[in-house]
């Protein structure tokens, strides 16, 4: 009957879920996020992408290493701070992102079949207050 302990374990049955749907592209479903917040952001900054994403930059650092090695991101200096990349998603970046967000919409399907649509709006309000007010 505890809420935090319910919260989280739906939280955890809907990643396994997405998981195992992201699973069909290759793809880790944190990559799902990390390629989202570059591509709605082009020329993102590392710093900027870690706050966005929630994550401390040194925890995001190697996910974004895997991903330009893998020749998903492009990952460029700015010519006014040396110290500062930007990031932009490649071509292959865009492809595997397509695939992913196919994947997030039969996720959210498959939540919304849970939900309910009659509470679905409802449910993300409460979601939201809980990150705002002790997040």
């Amino acid at each position: 009957h505890w809420v935090g302990f319910n919260l989280r374990m739906a939280q955890e049955a809907a990643f396994q879920a997405f998981s195992l749907l992201s699973q069909e592209v290759g793809e880790s479903p944190g990559r799902f996020a990390t390629l989202t917040l570059i591509a709605r952001n082009p020329g993102i900054s590392q710093t900027e992408l870690s706050l966005a994403n929630g994550r401390d930059k040194s925890s995001l650092t190697p996910v974004v290493e895997d991903l330009v090695k893998r020749g998903l991101v492009e990952r460029k200096r700015m010519d006014s701070d040396r110290r500062t990349y930007r990031l932009n998603l490649t071509p292959s970046g865009k492809k595997v992102l397509t695939m992913l967000t196919r994947c997030a919409r039969r996720h959210e399907r498959n939540l919304d079949r849970v939900i309910g649509e009659r509470d679905r709006k409802r449910f993300i309000q409460i979601l939201k207050k809980i990150a705002a007010e002790l997040g």
